[in-house]
């Protein structure tokens, strides 16, 4: 069985000491707004998250010693950075296409920063669909193991027994890198926003070709909209 990845990727530098790059590393709405305006024309027919329709994921590392923002941007369609203000970029962008077939038993190096969260359900005698109280996780041990939840080993189904997604492949635990990063927040108009997130590095063992892709594709957790579930692979 084989899967195919198929994904428009752009890596952007950024002068982190400019206004527009500023405002981004203090507020994960403007990160946000900063991501999506490469998708100008990005479908607004009232229907489902454009973002996720287009597959629009992100992550981002600062380089304090540079003041650089490296901002790396996936989605399903190419994107147009020409709304990005020329001062703001400290070089080009870069934009690629990702093609790449994946077999079972293929071995990747992987990075990724999550939201590791855990769902607390509603006390009892709460009103119906209310709605469970997700509470991060904040030891790398406690991250380790909500990874290793969505691990599928070989012969394992896409969906563990518990109801977790998997990620259609497989791992030693033991030689993941887990690293507990800044959370980020947005002061207003959501006031209370804040994201925990963590960096997780090793490599990986694919099990599930197509469920692997369509983790490469959608993305891993929640706060997708927060640079938090691109899988970055080579």
């Amino acid at each position: 069985m084989t899967a195919r990845f198929v994904a428009a990727q752009t890596l952007l530098t950024l002068d982190a000491r400019h206004p527009y790059a500023g405002k981004s590393l203090i507020d994960a709405q403007d990160m946000h707004r900063t991501v999506m305006s490469g998708f100008p024309d990005r479908p607004d027919d009232g229907g489902p998250d454009p973002r996720a329709r287009m597959g629009v994921l992100s992550t981002w590392t600062v380089d304090l010693h540079r003041a650089r923002l490296h901002l790396v941007v996936q989605a399903s369609v190419p994107a147009d950075w020409s709304g990005i203000p020329r001062a703001a970029l400290a070089e080009a962008p870069e934009i690629l296409t990702v093609d790449r077939t994946f077999r079972a038993g293929d071995r990747v190096d992987f990075r990724t920063v999550v939201n590791p969260v855990r769902s607390i359900p509603p006390p009892p005698g709460s009103p119906p669909r209310t709605r469970g109280t997700r509470v991060p996780h904040t030891r790398p041990d406690h991250v380790k193991r909500w990874f290793e939840r969505r691990l599928q080993p070989p012969g394992e189904p896409a969906v563990a027994p518990d109801g977790v997604t998997r990620i259609g492949a497989d791992t030693d635990p033991t030689r993941l890198a887990v690293r507990m990063l800044p959370r980020v927040s947005s002061p207003a108009p959501h006031k209370g926003l804040r994201i925990a997130r963590a960096e997780i590095k090793g490599n990986l063992t694919v099990t599930d070709p197509q469920t692997f892709v369509a983790t490469l594709t959608q993305g891993l957790g929640h706060a997708r909209a927060y640079s938090c579930g691109l899988i970055l692979i080579r």
